[in-house]
């Protein structure tokens, strides 16, 4: 058994990666100087609980494997420095995944927005199919204990590839570690500009991705999106690539329905972009494992959603909606979904502005029209979060007037904002709450679960 320890063991992905390799055998051990829910207890209940938050370099003994070091540590980490000074291996966790499925065929689902939910989709249909297989994914999946599973008997793995940095040491992007031999790009616009502080240098790492598949892999990319055409034009690649719009859907007497060779078929979806989503899982479905029509359909039609995409968190004639949406593209599909499925209903929505891009003064420009589909709309940031960041206050003429949204109100007062939402829905509004963030240290989902 080998001896492996987490640097920064409380992120996302890092938690489910240690909890997948502690149930698997490995000694695993890790640190962090916070944990938040749901990490927290998740650790805790397999022992995996740091004793003590803060970094120790007492921690780091010759004893250990490897260490696996997370984007939410320094480039000074103390235990990272005695890492170092021992010579112990250092990876991140997308090098690790890369080196534990070497062997296997890899599809990678990137893209600015999508990418989870197309992730997600795949993995409903393959586990509906009994096909064992290694994955990982930026959501808790219905179905699925963790989002990162590896197992001895896969032949494949589906990984959601994140154009964030790898680690604070490896500035690479997450998906360039992978080496897919299928790839996804579900659409290109902006985003991480602390990481990416042009347009072009965000294209280019994209542009990276593509240039490194395979001669027999296979791209599979959003027909109607600009910048992919333009990446797949410029590097002219050997590579097949395989075009791709949405799936034409119906409402029907309160059910939803795709179009496909002139079958109808059930969803749980609505959206357009959801239906974009469904076409590229359908086609990695068709291409990697050579599903029928028919069985890739029935199989997708039980998929809910991925946690925090269009999840509903109050179930009434007038639901409450929350949805991670933060980038503009993202927040702007959220928003145009609602209103598709409720054309004819009042729709509230808030956003949360958490990430560095969105509180970035010369970034909220991108945001226009973004929230124009709702009959009203909260735009709200926590001033502490952008003293933590070092970031300038945003002002609310600044923000309202890039918005173009009439009816949008500026918020840094959650429990005002809040209390503001429930006195809508009361009034019979479809409530939509956008973040990447916890709006200051409140839980929509146990907020919404509090209305009556």
């Amino acid at each position: 058994m080998k001896r492996i320890h987490f640097i920064a063991i409380g992120g996302s992905a890092m938690h489910n990666l240690a909890i997948s390799l502690k149930q698997q055998g490995f000694l695993v051990s890790g640190s962090d100087d916070e944990i938040f829910e749901p990490s927290k207890s998740r650790l805790e209940n397999l022992g995996l609980l740091p004793a003590q938050f803060g970094w120790f370099p007492e921690n780091i003994t010759q004893d250990l494997d490897m260490i696996v070091l997370g984007m939410h540590a320094r480039v000074d980490n103390p235990e990272l420095l005695k890492a170092q000074e021992l010579g112990i291996r250092v990876v991140s966790y997308p090098e690790f995944l890369y080196h534990a499925t070497e062997n296997k065929m890899r599809i990678v689902i990137a893209g600015s927005h999508g990418k989870t939910t197309t992730t997600a989709m795949i993995m409903h249909v393959l586990k509906s199919k009994n096909i064992i297989f290694d994955y990982m994914v930026g959501s808790h999946i219905e179905g699925f204990d963790n989002m990162t599973g590896l197992f001895k008997q896969s032949k494949v793995a589906v990984f959601e590839g994140d154009e964030y940095l790898s680690s604070p040491i490896d500035r690479r992007s997450k998906f360039l570690w992978y080496k897919p031999h299928i790839v996804v790009i579900t659409g290109i616009e902006w985003d991480h500009i602390n990481v990416f502080p042009t347009f072009v240098s965000y294209m280019d790492t994209f542009k990276q991705l593509v240039e490194t598949m395979p001669k027999n892999g296979k791209i599979i990319w959003y027909r109607n999106d600009k910048n992919i055409a333009s990446i797949i034009q410029s590097c002219q690649t050997k590579t097949s690539n395989i075009q791709y719009v949405g799936f034409d859907w119906e409402q029907d007497k309160g059910n939803t329905y795709v179009h496909y060779n002139s079958q109808r078929y059930p969803m749980t979806l609505f959206g357009d972009h959801n239906f974009q989503n469904l076409n590229a899982a359908f086609l990695v479905c068709k291409e990697a494992f050579g599903f029928s029509d028919t069985d890739f359909f029935n199989a997708v039609a039980t998929f809910k959603g991925a946690n925090r995409r269009l999840q509903i968190v109050k179930e009434a004639t007038n639901p409450v909606y929350y949805d991670f949406a933060h980038a503009p593209s993202k927040v702007r599909a959220t928003v145009a979904a609602v209103r598709q499925l409720y054309p004819d209903k009042k729709i509230t929505a808030c956003l949360e502005l958490h990430t560095f891009s969105s509180l970035n003064k010369n970034f909220i420009p991108y945001y226009k029209d973004t929230l124009n589909f709702a009959d009203r709309a909260f735009v709200y940031f926590n001033p502490n979060v952008l003293k933590h960041k070092g970031m300038p206050l945003l002002e609310d003429n600044y923000i309202i007037s890039n918005f173009n949204q009439k009816s949008l109100a500026v918020c840094t007062n959650n429990m005002e904002m809040f209390n503001i939402l429930r006195k809508d829905w009361e009034n019979g509004a479809i409530l939509l709450l956008m973040s990447s963030g916890n709006f200051g240290g409140v839980d929509p989902i146990k907020w919404a679960d509090e209305l009556k």
